[in-house]
């Protein structure tokens, strides 16, 4: 271990159920407790809330990327009947203050744009009116005067930008959000010993997250309390209300946010804080309910939630027999106009941006540019995934430098199983894995070896068929520091360090135990995995267990479903709700059966007394008795009626970053392993890509449930197969969003899906979290960009086709054969 890491001490663990075999609802594919209302179009989403009185508004935004606002005309969209106001910024400012941000310093940002816009989409104005017509037929009235100003939209010309080009003059004197250097390690003397370094300039462009629902909002002012109820289809209701509360200038008692069923979020709806603020400020405005969901358009210009969009030079210090010895890379990271959760995307990646190799030292530049484009969000793996490509591409760049096969130069550099836990450069650390394990499994499944005479075989018939590999990590279970560790560590900002989930539960007198949840679902199986670990810690049926979910009001800490973290955060929290309610059910049992309590368990049901299968209670009667005879039990607290408990579980395992940043501390530790191996066909006349085969181990820690694991795997490497080949948003030089629709920004479908997708799992408990469950929600996005990636320079070798950016559509790759063959012919 070097020594920047000594002060970073990994704490005890502090698991109480260890992983173990033998158990009778972990592990098992039961079908998910969501999906009958869900299927059957009961679930309830945002927009089948409707309320008394409820109006509709509609939107005008700005046809600009960048542009001084002179004047705004509402007259004739007033005159039009059935509506009820017509609103500008100023006027919603005078009831709402700015967005918050995590930036330090903070980039601000209105609701509705004030005195000028930044990117094209965004709002200046809106109508309240009867019904959405009403109020689209009135937004197209409203006329706005623009001087229009100089668009940013090259991330490395946005850097050098002056005067009117300039984003947010008021704040700053450039577009440069933020500029940090770390190093991780001895990094420079790494680099001087090596015998070799590789270099790449890498680039992965913008998408997003594309969920069937939009954002959508229905937000109630009461007048008379002065407050307002909201609902909408956020992740992150009942973590931070008070900081909504604070832009909306009410009290989170005044604020009572109802969360719904959401239609998907891959990410893109954690927070939503902007169009929250903006449909309970028209509600306060109006004086009646308002309905807001946004349309298509609004969700691809305005919703906050792009993707990253970076440009990378990197350099991999090597050793002439492959051993790697460190990495750095300086990163431009298009932000767009706004700076919501500062540069936490690569606060995130930080937790495995080395990858699964042996690597002593890292080091990084990291430059947060504005430009004037819709501004980043979450999106699956929320930075990581792209850092998993970089390393990836820079392994598989020294494998071509050295000659050496890329899967044994994997292999060679990978952590073994007894390094773990293993502390990475920058301080976080890995808890457990078998790496070579995953491998092989991989290898076998897919059949690398035939697969490799079958590409060789191909190629000499001409044809462009190739085979790729990626060994990646999936970090889970964050800490936040990663959203302000990397920030100027003098000016870091809001420096929160929980991010718990909680559960509240009670059995009541028929028996059923009755569970709240404080985090939505989002498409997830919450209900599911809570209820298969509450059936196995208190021994009760599947079918006895009923979910339902707090509001912001009623429910307490639980940051949701997010950064692969839900599964074995939440069965903390049951494990503490369980081992409370167990303690209450045996000390109630203990009474009625006139045995000690430590005389008694849990078995079916029931409290039974060990070795005897006559001297029993069930959990109905215990519950019944508890709740309606206290005269039956002893004096004291102890006694207190009723079978409930609440439980609120922190991180497994965390630590502070170092205050000199000589490492980030332990933040995000519960990390599996994947790996991907795909053969692909390219035809070099087209530039489409066609998968042949395509094998995925996954090492997620103990599985709670296979097949909806299965489904976030599956549903992921879809996402990863579109952000390779299909996806891309594209604005031209005068920063107009040219491809906002799915006629141009193309989602993958089934077509282009792997007709013969083959999952493997290896488990390699954790053993830090309750039953040695790790997450798995992003690893398919983590994983498939880098294994297609390669697949496909592999397809293209012999004809000189090097991938140094993503997406890689049928024209930028014919773009990249046409280039490779022209080079090819002037050098004969």
């Amino acid at each position: 271990m070097s020594s920047h890491l000594k002060s970073n001490v990994i704490p005890p663990s502090r698991q109480r159920e260890a992983a173990r075999s033998g158990l009778t609802w972990i592990g098992q594919s039961i079908k998910r407790v969501e999906d009958p209302r869900i299927l059957t179009g009961k679930g309830g989403y945002v927009d089948d809330i409707v309320v008394p009185g409820m109006a509709h508004a509609a939107m005008v935004s700005s046809p600009h990327a960048h542009a001084r606002i002179l004047s705004i005309d509402t007259s004739r969209a007033k005159e039009v009947p059935g509506v009820i106001g017509v609103y500008t910024g100023a006027d919603l400012a005078t009831v709402v203050d700015p967005c918050p941000s995590f930036a330090s310093p903070p980039v601000p940002q209105h609701a509705m744009a004030m005195d000028k816009v930044r990117h094209v989409g965004e709002v200046v104005a809106a109508v309240v009116a009867e019904d959405r017509y009403i109020a689209e037929d009135a937004a197209a009235l409203v006329e706005v005067e623009w001087e229009v100003l100089p668009a940013n939209v090259d991330i490395e010309a946005s850097l050098e930008a002056t005067g009117d080009a300039i984003l947010h003059p008021e704040d700053r004197e450039s577009n440069r959000a933020l500029d940090e250097s770390f190093a991780f390690g001895p990094v420079d003397e790494d680099f001087a010993s090596a015998d070799r370094v590789i270099s790449r300039r890498l680039r992965w462009n913008r998408s997003s997250a594309q969920a069937i629902e939009t954002c959508g909002v229905v937000a109630q002012w009461d007048v008379f309390k002065g407050g307002y109820t909201i609902h909408a289809n956020t992740n992150f209701y009942s973590f931070i209300p008070f900081v909504i509360g604070g832009s909306l200038r009410v009290s989170p008692g005044e604020l009572k946010l109802i969360p719904v069923l959401t239609g998907g979020s891959f990410g893109s709806k954690v927070f939503i804080h902007k169009i929250i603020i903006l449909t309970a400020g028209l509600a306060r405005l109006a004086g009646v309910p308002v309905k807001y969901i946004e349309d298509r358009l609004e969700h691809f210009t305005n919703s906050d939630s792009h993707g990253s969009d970076r440009l990378y030079n990197c350099d991999l210090a090597v050793m002439e027999d492959g051993t790697f010895k460190s990495m750095r890379f300086t990163v431009l990271d298009d932000y767009g106009a706004y700076l919501q959760f500062g540069v936490g995307t690569h606060g995130n990646a930080m937790a495995q941006v080395t990858g699964p190799y042996r690597i002593g030292s890292f080091g990084m530049r990291v430059i947060a540019v504005l430009t004037n484009k819709c501004q980043q969000g979450p999106y699956r793996g929320f930075g990581s995934e792209v850092t998993n490509w970089v390393m990836e591409r820079m392994v598989d760049a020294a494998a071509e430098e050295l000659g050496r096969d890329p899967l044994e130069l994997r292999e060679q550099n990978m952590i073994r199983p007894d390094e773990f836990p293993y502390m990475i450069p920058t301080g976080n650390i890995y808890d457990s894995g078998n790496f070579q394990e995953v491998l092989a499994q991989a290898r076998q499944m897919f059949d690398l070896d035939a697969w490799t005479k079958k590409a060789a075989a191909a190629r000499a018939e001409g044809r462009c068929v190739g085979v790729g590999i990626a060994t990646c990590m999936e970090r889970s279970v964050y800490g936040p520091t990663e959203w302000w560790s990397l920030n100027n560590k003098e000016t870091p900002g809001f420096t929160l360090t929980s991010t718990p989930e909680g559960i509240s539960a009670r059995i009541d007198p028929s028996g059923k135990l009755f569970v709240t949840l404080n985090s939505c679902m989002v498409g997830n199986s919450p209900e599911t995995v809570v209820t298969q670990i509450l059936a196995e810690r208190l021994t009760v049926a599947p079918e006895d267990v009923v979910i339902n979910y707090a509001d912001s009001q009623t429910g307490f800490n639980g940051v949701g479903p997010q950064g692969s973290r839900f599964t074995a955060m939440v069965a903390g929290a049951c494990v503490t709700a369980s081992i409370r309610l167990e303690e209450k059910l045996k000390r109630f049992g203990a009474h009625m059966l006139q045995r000690r309590p430590e005389d008694l368990e849990l078995r079916g049901g029931m409290v039974a007394v060990k070795g005897l299968k006559d001297q029993e209670k069930s959990f109905a009667d215990i519950a019944l008795t508890s709740s309606f005879f206290r005269l039956s039990f002893p004096d004291g607290e102890e006694f207190d009626s009723g079978l409930e408990t609440t439980a609120v579980y922190d991180h497994p395992i965390s630590t502070d970053p170092h205050p000199e940043r000589e490492h980030l501390g332990i933040f995000y530790p519960i990390v599996g392993h994947i790996c991907h191996i795909v053969a692909v066909e390219v035809d070099p006349a087209t530039g489409k890509v066609e998968i042949l085969d395509y094998a995925a181990v996954h090492d997620n820690g103990t599985i709670v449930n296979p097949r909806t694991l299965g489904g976030q795997v599956w549903g992921g490497t879809a996402n990863g197969i579109g952000t390779t080949l299909t996806e891309q948003f594209v604005y031209d030089a005068e920063g107009q969003f040219t491809n906002p629709n799915f006629a141009e920004f193309a989602l993958p479908t089934a077509n282009e899906m792997p007709t013969n997708f083959k999952l493997g799992h290896v488990e390699t408990p954790s053993p830090y979290t309750e039953y040695g469950i790790k997450g798995g929600g992003e690893g398919g996005r983590l994983g498939a960009p880098s294994a297609l990636t390669s697949a496909i320079e592999d397809a293209l070798r012999d004809k000189g086709v090097k991938i140094s950016a993503l997406p890689v559509t049928p024209p930028i790759l014919r773009g990249l054969i046409r280039d490779a063959e022209a080079e090819a012919t002037a050098a004969e």
